[in-house]
């Protein structure tokens, strides 16, 4: 085999394509794990996010459940209040016992002109300045226009301080203001609110800033939020607002490199804004140094090892070609091995199985993929072919039934060895079941064909002379009439008109056999033609109470003649009908050959059985073992099946029952 030498430019160029594909490789490793870090990001910043906006609904629905509870405080004693002061029975120490019962901070009452007609608590405003006056804040209540009025946390009329404020009417539009210090609300507020969720957020240092922010302000922030954009100067944070998804992005930020996360805030069916979260990307970037490093590092090794690599695939190259040649030579036998019509089977020298191809599975009926190691012995158990285990090395025809079906094979048995000086036995063999079956055929024709021409010239000659005969006895009957024993004369001039004419109806039987009618091929569905057999045979087997049974594995149109098919299995049936005395079964079956072009017709009967020594003379000419039989009808299915391009072939044992197989073209 010629060697491979490789040029100084071809190794050059090897190297070369090694090298790029090692960068190209890192390259790729590189930008992989960018991505799948800024994908862990973006699910742990959108997992953030998610928790600071639940953070954030939970302390909304706590002012709105705060706010809620204080109002309907408020309005069950400014109705009560209400109550008193329409029944006249109200004045300021009542109004001061309520407000100290109930915690409640001012009680005041004030006319439609904003003057105070009742108070819980002592005027020591003097010399403060009025913020805001009744008049105005209470002006829907005296007005007319509210008969409620939830003034919320406002600041208070003189001081500095904030009050938490609900008003109602009473029928003359005089209105009842309740207040409660909102001191400790407002510092409640401030724990959980906005500002202080985000101050938490922001004290890891890896948070640059959070915010909330809509479209016209910032909300609530923490961080370094001095040169955040505005939501209608960036496209990104409008679209991230009006879609209500999650986002993210990577900008820059006062020369610093962030991984922005934002997620819009909806409170009540109500966007409320967009969280905007700024993570500090040196983590991250410091892991991508790293990775490049060792990526820098595997890339050397990878060269180092890929050169070292090349020079093994150029020391082996010439090996494994040799060895891949070799492979093709093997695989190319196994295919013929596989592929050839005979059955082969080679064996070790423990008598296992090394090789069993298609054809012999196809013959044992056994996939060839799980009989390999098995026992020759093992293969053979189900079937009666034990013998061929001891057959000498040579030809010999062995008779076998394999698959509860008789095979006709040819056995060439050899030994070699191999190198180690081992013996393995290889085994051939072919089916010749076909090929007897058509040559039995082919004689059973030749001997049909010949006795057909004799029979057709002894009718021709003894018709002749039993026409002149017949003649002769019937003018002798009209002509001549003896004097004595007249009857006795009468009776054997019928006796022998009807030998005659028994003789002539043979003759007939003989010229239709010689010259059989022509086959008339039309396509039938075959069910039908099972049906009318079924139903022209019932009567007949119910006067031996004779069970029939039709079995059908296979049904279509079949291109046959009709008439002369169903011919064929009435006789067939008849026959079986009369090697049955009573009480027995036949069976007709219906399947489809391995081939599928073809159609097995079996009749299976219980009867009699034919002895082995008349088995093959049964479809003779004129051998009959019945009294009254003329040997013709298994000789007229014969030619009948012939014609037809097929075979029929008999299976029988004595005293226990026949079996017909028919097998026929579908077309």
């Amino acid at each position: 085999m010629k060697k491979i030498n490789l040029q100084p430019k071809s190794l050059i160029l090897i190297f070369i394509a090694v090298a790029t594909l090692i960068i190209t490789s890192a390259l790729f490793e590189l930008y992989q794990s960018k991505k799948e870090m800024y994908d862990l990001m973006a699910q742990q910043s959108h997992s953030l996010l998610e928790s600071t906006l639940a953070a954030s609904n939970n302390a909304l629905l706590s002012y709105e459940t705060i706010d809620k509870e204080l109002k309907n405080r408020l309005l069950n004693n400014a109705n009560m209040i209400k109550l008193l002061y329409e029944q006249k029975q109200l004045n300021n120490k009542i109004l001061k016992k309520i407000a100290d019962e109930n915690n409640i901070f001012r009680i005041n009452i004030f006319n439609k002109k904003g003057m105070k007609l009742f108070s819980s608590h002592v005027q020591t405003h003097k010399n403060f300045k009025e913020k805001k006056s009744p008049q105005e804040l209470l002006k829907p209540i005296f007005n007319g226009l509210v008969d409620t009025l939830f003034l919320g946390i406002k600041q208070a009329r003189y001081k500095d301080e904030f009050r938490f404020a609900v008003a109602v009417a009473a029928k003359n539009r005089s209105a009842i203001v309740l207040n409660i210090d909102a001191k400790e609300l407002l510092n409640f507020r401030r724990k959980i609110g906005f500002g202080s969720l985000l101050k938490k957020v922001t004290q890891s240092d890896k948070i640059i800033y959070a915010a909330l922010q809509d479209s016209n302000n910032i909300l609530a922030a923490s961080g370094k939020v001095e040169s955040l954009e505005s939501l209608s100067e960036s496209a990104f944070l409008f679209n991230a607002l009006s879609d209500s998804t999650f986002s993210w992005r990577v900008i820059d930020n006062d020369s610093l490199e962030i991984f922005e996360a934002v997620h819009p805030f909806v409170h009540n069916n109500r966007v409320v804004g967009l969280f905007r979260l700024g993570l500090s990307l040196d983590s991250l970037n410091t892991i991508n140094q790293r990775i490049v490093r060792r990526i820098i590092v595997i890339g050397i090794i990878l060269f180092i090892l890929g050169s070292l690599l090349l020079s093994y695939i150029f020391t082996r190259q010439n090996f494994d070609l040799l060895k891949k040649r070799f492979k093709v030579v093997e695989g190319y036998s196994n295919k013929v091995i596989q592929n050839v019509s005979d059955a082969v089977i080679v064996l070790n020298e423990k008598n296992e199985i090394n090789i069993f191809n298609t054809a012999a599975g196809k013959l044992f009926g056994i996939n060839s993929d799980s009989i390999e190691n098995e026992k020759l012995e093992n293969l053979l158990i189900n079937n009666t072919c034990q013998k061929i285990v001891s057959l000498q090395n040579g030809l010999e025809q062995v008779e076998c039934v394999i698959q509860n079906q008789k095979k006709y094979l040819l056995f060439s048995k050899s030994t070699f060895n191999l190198e180690d000086n081992v013996t393995n036995t290889i085994l051939i063999i072919r089916d010749l079941t076909n090929q007897k079956l058509v040559e039995e055929q082919l004689q059973r024709k030749e001997r049909l064909v010949a006795m057909g021409e004799l029979a057709s010239g002894v009718a021709h000659e003894i018709r002749n002379p039993l026409n002149t005969i017949s003649t002769i006895t019937q003018q002798l009957n009209k002509d001549f009439q003896p004097k004595n024993n007249i009857e006795e004369y009468y009776s054997l001039s019928n006796l022998v008109a009807k030998e005659i004419k028994r003789i002539n109806e043979t003759v007939n039987s003989f010229l239709r056999f010689a010259k059989p009618e022509k086959i008339i091929l039309k396509e039938f569905l075959l069910s039908d033609l099972l049906n009318q057999v079924e139903k022209q045979c019932r009567p007949m087997l119910n006067e031996k109470s004779i069970e029939f049974k039709l079995e059908k594995k296979w049904d279509g149109n079949v291109i046959w003649d009709k008439n002369q098919m169903l011919q064929v299995l009435l006789n067939l049936i008849q026959n079986s009908f009369d090697s049955i005395e009573n009480c027995g079964k036949i069976l007709l079956k219906v399947e489809l050959e391995n081939n599928n072009n073809n159609i097995k017709l079996i009749i299976k009967d219980t009867g009699s059985g034919i002895p082995e020594h008349i088995k093959n003379k049964i479809f003779n000419l004129y051998f009959t073992t019945k009294a009254k039989g003329t040997g013709i009808g298994l000789s007229m299915v014969q030619r009948i099946i012939m014609e037809h391009g097929g075979t029929i072939d008999v299976d029988s044992e004595k005293e226990k029952g026949s079996t017909f197989t028919i097998i026929l073209p579908i077309k």
